[in-house]
């Protein structure tokens, strides 16, 4: 069996993926299931493995590349497509999100890369990034009203298992 070398915790339906079945990636979420949009298109949520990013059953440093796409949303409509389709955040989000950046970090390997999406329309990036002591190495906006980010982490830590000054 190939080893998997990238983690995708909360994978939702893999809509960036471009290989949404690359053996490669362990594709992750606390959510499995289906349903049919407002316009009709159907949503699958179907990982590898039923996963809760704030705490993981993987050893540390188990992957090269973890992609942190979490739920952007803290509010959504019980039945909303929006919802449906992000996933939401729960009322605990602020220590969630603060868990699963630990967690992330935790099964990286060292020199490891983190890829952080994060879609700003309730929550701003500055206030997500304030949950980890770790600092971005650079990033991207994207999209029409350029509310999403993507930020790229490298983990460096030294051979003790210490943080090296950032």
């Amino acid at each position: 069996m190939m080893q998997q070398t990238v983690l995708d915790p909360c994978c939702g339906s893999k809509m960036f993926w471009f290989d949404s079945k690359n053996p490669h990636v362990f594709f992750g979420d606390i959510r499995k299931e289906s349903h049919i949009l407002c316009d009709g298109r159907e949503l699958h949520i179907n990982p590898d493995e039923l996963t809760d990013y704030t705490n993981m059953q993987f050893d540390d440093g188990s992957f090269k590349l973890v992609v942190f796409d979490p739920p952007h949303l803290n509010v959504a409509g019980k039945n909303s497509w929006m919802g449906k389709k992000y996933g939401t955040l729960g009322n605990n989000w602020k220590n969630d999100l603060r868990k699963g950046f630990s967690e992330c970090f935790r099964v990286l390997e060292n020199n490891g890369i983190l890829i952080f999406k994060w879609n700003e329309t309730q929550i701003k990036t500055g206030e997500i990034l304030a949950l980890t002591e770790r600092k971005p190495l650079f990033g991207h906006i994207s999209g029409k009203r350029a509310n999403t980010h993507w930020i790229c982490f490298m983990k460096h830590e030294q051979a003790a298992g210490k943080l090296t000054p950032q």
